[in-house]
């Protein structure tokens, strides 16, 4: 399914809670991914990633292709010129196409890659003031405010990095601020997805993590809304480990509990990414 971003206006996410500096774990992941890299042989490079079609060396191409799109829409986004570059994007086909172009490159050409472009992204987001994290850049919803776009780059690598690891027989660390930008953002994607497409309808469900992450809740509608606080009564509530929960927004585990007639607020992510039908 083709991307239809909302360029202008309201951006589809808001977090109305503190989300801190997304630069941290954004890119302390991106760092621990490269060591891990560097310690794989070749045969690792070559096995089965969780990515369907995808050995571990393609995942690292995506990523370091998703890493130059990052700098260049956060530069842009930074000097006053947001990007509007995903219009004819294909969140299934334009990845594939971009990781089969790669299929020259060695492994160790892939990781100098990796390691480059996420020098790249550290220098752009990596002392930024705090001022500077409203900025609006683009990401796949549209253009968003900076931290934002950072936590999906966030996700995206975080997922990634378990699709290398967990098929390596590996387990991946588990940081509470990758947890929690992870888990709000993932939240919230899907029904940005939904607004982009010209839903209107609203509802709201909470997350309830069992460990690290506080509840918050995902008010969906023409725009999305994550927020803390208080839970209303009769909520919709997803419950379960952060990292089970991301998981499972993601479509790298099964669907987490919800009523069928709720469902409708999650799920615009799964047939984005043709895992369900529309």
């Amino acid at each position: 399914m083709q991307l239809t971003p909302r360029y202008g206006g309201r951006p589809l996410i808001t977090f109305d809670l503190p989300v801190g500096d997304p630069s941290v774990p954004c890119l302390r992941q991106r760092r621990r991914l490269g060591l891990l890299l560097a310690g794989l042989d070749e045969r690792q490079w070559s096995m089965p990633s969780r990515c369907d079609g995808w050995s571990v060396r393609d995942v690292v191409a995506h990523l370091a292709g998703t890493n130059r799109f990052w700098t260049y829409s956060i530069t842009s986004g930074l000097a006053g010129k947001p990007t509007r570059i995903l219009t004819t994007f294909d969140p299934v086909a334009t990845p594939k196409a971009m990781v089969e172009a790669t299929s020259a490159q060695s492994p160790a050409e892939l990781l100098t890659e990796f390691d480059e472009t996420n020098a790249a992204l550290a220098d752009v987001i990596g002392n930024l003031e705090a001022d500077r994290w409203s900025t609006v850049a683009e990401a796949p919803p549209g253009h968003m405010s900076l931290d934002a776009v950072v936590l999906h780059a966030l996700w995206d690598s975080w997922v990634h990095e378990r699709d290398i690891m967990l098929p390596l027989g590996l387990d991946p660390p588990l940081e509470d601020d990758e947890l929690a930008g992870s888990l709000r953002y993932a939240s919230a994607l899907g029904p940005a997805f939904l607004a982009s497409l010209g839903s209107t309808r609203t509802g709201a469900f909470a997350v309830t993590a069992s460990d690290s992450v506080p509840t918050f809740v995902v008010e969906v509608g023409p725009e999305v809304v994550v927020r803390g606080g208080a839970v209303r009564d009769g909520t919709p509530t997803l419950t379960g480990a952060a990292a089970d929960l991301i998981e499972s927004m993601s479509y790298r585990a099964p669907p987490v509990a919800m009523a069928p007639a709720d469902r409708w607020m999650i799920d615009a992510l799964g047939q984005v990414f043709d895992k369900i039908g529309t």
